[in-house]
Formats: C-alpha cells, sequence, structure tokens
C-alpha cells in the first residue's frame, strides 16, 4: 500500500470536498457541510481550508494506543476474548453534551496528539502484539478518515481486521469509501428523535439511520449498534420501542443491539447516572420487539452480558463485564441444539481477558 502523499507532517489532502461560486470550500465528508474560508477549519477543528482545498491535519498522529478486549468496543460477536489495538485523533463532527471522550473529542489542541504511527506501522504493531484487529475509537474516525481508510488497508494486507467505533455521521460522497475496508463496525445510535439529536448532540437523525441501512444492506460489515440511555433524554419506553421497530424491520433480528449506561460527564451535569432498572427494562423492551442480542452495558449485569442462542435460548457465551467463561460454540454454532450464532467466531475464544495496555508509538 502506498503512503498518502503528505503537504508536511501531519497534513494531506482530504478527499471530499468542493468549491463553492463564493469562492469558498466546502467540505462534504460529513452532512454538516462545513462551508470554510482559507485557513478556517470546520467543526470537527482536525479539517481546514488551505489552498483552496480540506486538508486533515491529524494524519499519522494520535491521542494514543491501547490494547483492548474486543467486548470494550462493544463488539460481543466479532470474534470473542481477542484483543485490539485501539487509537483515536482529536476532535469531533458532533457536539455531544454527554461526551464521555471530551478531553479527546473536543481537543482544539493539536499537543493533544502526542503519538505519531502511520499506517503500516500501526498494523505491524498489532501484529507483534497479537491483536486480532485494529479499531479506530476514542473520537469519531470520520473525521480522520484519510488515515483511518489507509491504516485499514495497511490492517487488511497484515491479516488483520479492523473495526470502526463511530456515531455514523458520514455524507453521502464518503459513505462507501470509509467502510470499504472495514470489517465491523459499532454504530453510536445516540437516540431516536430528531429533537434530541439537535438540541443534545448539535447534529440530525437522519443521516446516521441512512448509515445503519447502508452498512446492513450494502456492505459485508459486521453491525452492532450502541445506544447510552440518559434519564429524561432518550430513555422513554415509546423511544425505545421505536428504536428497536427500526432495528427489525429495516436491519434484522439479529444486529446486536447495547443498551449502555450514562453518568455525568462533560457538559450534561445535572442527570443522574442510569439507573441498572432502567437498562434491563429496555433490554427487555427489546427482546419482546422481536431483536434476538441485546444486551445491557456500564454496569455489572452477567446475565445481561451474555450471549443466548436465538433458537433454544442456551446460554453460548458467559460475560462478566469484558471477561469470559463459558463458550459453548462449535465453529459458531450453538452445542445445545447446532443453531448458527449471527457473527464471526473461531472455534474457541480468545484469553486476553479485560486487561487495557498502553502501547507507546512513535513510528513516522
Amino acid at each position: 500500500m502506498q503512503q498518502r502523499e503528505q503537504i508536511r507532517p501531519g497534513v494531506v489532502r482530504g478527499q471530499w470536498h468542493h468549491k463553492t461560486a463564493s469562492g469558498r470550500v466546502q467540505c462534504d465528508l460529513c452532512p454538516r457541510h462545513c462551508t470554510l474560508s482559507e485557513g478556517q477549519r470546520g467543526f470537527c477543528f482536525v479539517r481546514e481550508a488551505q489552498a483552496g482545498e480540506v486538508v486533515l491535519s491529524s494524519y499519522g498522529r494520535a491521542s494514543g494506543f491501547c490494547v483492548d478486549p474486543i467486548e470494550k468496543k462493544p463488539l460481543n460477536h466479532f470474534f470473542p476474548g481477542t484483543s485490539v489495538l485501539s487509537f483515536g485523533t482529536a476532535g469531533c463532527n458532533l457536539g455531544c453534551r454527554f461526551c464521555q471522550n471530551w478531553d479527546i473529542s473536543k481537543a482544539k489542541q493539536m499537543d493533544r496528539l502526542t503519538d505519531f504511527a502511520g499506517p503500516t506501522a500501526i498494523a505491524e504493531a498489532a501484529v507483534r502484539a497479537g491483536c486480532r484487529s485494529i479499531a479506530f475509537t476514542y473520537n469519531d474516525p470520520v473525521i480522520f478518515a484519510e488515515y483511518a481508510i489507509d491504516a485499514a488497508h495497511a490492517a487488511r494486507e497484515a491479516g488483520v481486521r479492523s473495526v470502526a467505533v463511530t456515531a455514523g455521521y458520514i455524507g453521502d460522497a464518503a459513505r462507501e469509501a470509509f467502510f470499504a475496508p472495514m470489517d465491523a463496525a459499532n454504530v453510536d445510535l445516540k437516540g431516536f428523535t430528531e429533537d434530541f439529536y439537535r438540541k443534545v448532540c448539535f447534529a440530525e437523525l437522519g443521516p446516521v439511520l441512512d448509515t445503519l441501512i447502508y452498512l446492513k444492506r450494502e456492505t459485508r460489515v459486521w453491525l452492532e449498534i450502541t445506544t447510552l440511555l440518559i434519564p429524561g433524554h432518550n430513555d422513554s419506553e415509546p423511544e425505545i420501542d421505536q428504536l428497536c421497530a427500526f432495528v427489525l424491520d429495516q436491519l434484522g433480528a439479529e444486529v446486536p443491539l447495547h443498551f449502555t449506561a450514562f453518568h455525568p460527564d462533560f457538559k450534561l451535569l445535572d442527570r443522574a447516572p442510569t439507573p441498572p432498572a432502567t437498562l434491563a427494562r429496555a433490554r427487555a423492551q427489546a427482546r419482546r420487539a422481536g431483536l434476538r442480542h441485546v444486551y445491557t452495558g456500564n454496569v455489572h449485569d452477567a446475565s445481561g452480558q451474555s450471549t443466548y442462542c436465538a433458537h433454544c435460548d442456551a446460554r453460548v457465551i458467559e460475560r462478566d463485564w469484558y471477561r469470559l467463561g463459558a463458550f459453548e460454540l462449535d465453529q459458531g454454532r450453538c452445542r445445545h441444539c447446532g443453531a448458527t450464532l449471527a457473527g464471526h467466531f473461531d472455534d474457541a475464544p480468545g484469553t486476553w481477558g479485560a486487561r487495557r495496555v498502553r502501547m507507546p508509538m512513535l513510528s513516522a
């Protein structure tokens, strides 16, 4: 794979933009369509107008690399128990008031990006560390799309899978190219009303739903969904019913759905943490609606975090937080009834456990 030509260290030409009649440059990467004057940065902060183009100013630069359990992404049906080399950059194209990685996603200084690694170096580091995959996470990889795409291609050449942990807020022009080298995605569906997206996330719901439908219908990317339930904002029974109906009707009963617990952070400090009972209720709603693989997260709930056969309801993967217990699958089939479990599975689970290991990267 050829390295992308750099204008200067950390800066490459962006792929998705056009000049407007006024002489400005419009970024077409995401639905914001930021229209920029020379030297002006977009909402995400890392994309900037230079010489009539949009450039990405965080290429090859990261806020840190860690080896995590794949279940932390969260992905429960994608090579359980394996390790994933995870990293992010800075900035974001959403403005979520509850952001739990706000020190990274809302960073306005490039000195947050203290680690350096090109795509090939990332793939080689994943191989050395024994990671089954790499994950673009911590902040949304859509905004550093060129870097993520190149790293995913390099990983594929090295026999390593790639995972996008994203809010799915990407424009039509870039969606295909961004997801083409990805093997799995966890899409953060923030809520299920336009009002919530506008007032709490400073974004729109429609493009996220378009991304989910595209991933399921037009790609072979393994898809899981996460919704962080915030008391009084997006946790009502009617809204959860609507969300579950969309997943069932448009994406299918086999797509795993994770309901995770909120804790007060960033600019949303006036809400209490999500009660475990709310997560249990949402999970029960989703299961009644017909979704087969529904999980709870950010709380201790071994029952809600384990995987059950959709055919006989036997527990086939036991989980307690990020630790795996009993594993009742043979070649992806339930040992009790022989039904195939949707997802990607090895004959035996990985043994990484709940460890999180910081991995310094200083290779250009």
